[in-house]
């Protein structure tokens, strides 16, 4: 992964907080999972995510470490993703050097292009769709405002934010790479199930 903006960048993630949610999605062949704990100190979240990179090995799956990029070097994680809150991606890219991936949320056109010329592989849009999974985020973009960032940048826009599985055509139709998934996998009665039907839908 010589270069950040042309890395690929999965098409689906699964953003997880513990290694069993994770395991279920490997199992359903997700090729990329994002790991966001909250509330816990950093020595468990490293060992969690130690944990969940074992576990990739078997299926080649990426790891993503959400917010913390000492975390992400430090369980030797494949990338870290930023919010707005986090540090910059110009810092995060120089901590993690070339060869891991960085991503950053974005909502609109303007911050997505400071995110691809800082160095981002991708950018993750939303929240897309209402979502009950986190408090306090602003007013759903829809594809619409999918499709106005990804017009914008030439590197990958990841969608987030209440996605299912029938709404992913229209989101690949405005222009997404992929989505980014917390309930439509967490929540479901067969997490690998439910991830291997998205990963359908995704197109593999």
């Amino acid at each position: 992964m010589s270069d950040p903006v042309t890395t690929h960048v999965p098409r689906l993630h699964v953003i997880v907080n513990c290694a069993s949610l994770a395991d279920a999605a490997f199992r359903g062949g997700a090729p990329a999972v994002q790991v966001r704990i909250k509330e816990a100190s950093d020595i468990a979240v490293l060992a969690e995510c130690q944990r969940i990179l074992a576990s990739a090995q078997a299926t080649d799956a990426m790891v993503i470490v959400n917010d913390r990029a000492d975390i992400a070097l430090a369980a030797g994680a494949h990338g870290v993703h930023g919010g707005a809150n986090d540090l910059p991606v110009a810092e995060m890219r120089r901590l993690l050097g070339a060869d891991r991936m960085v991503g950053s949320t974005a909502r609109d056109p303007e911050s997505a292009l400071r995110h691809q010329d800082d160095g981002a592989s991708y950018v993750g849009v939303g929240p897309v769709y209402a979502t009950a999974t986190k408090d306090g985020l602003p007013a759903p973009l829809g594809p619409t405002g999918v499709e106005k960032v990804a017009t914008a940048v030439d590197i990958p826009v990841i969608a987030i934010a209440g996605i299912t599985a029938a709404q992913v055509p229209e989101l690949l139709d405005a222009g997404a790479h992929g989505v980014a998934v917390i309930g439509a996998v967490a929540h479901a009665d067969d997490p690998a199930a439910a991830t291997a039907e998205l990963l359908e839908v995704l197109g593999g």
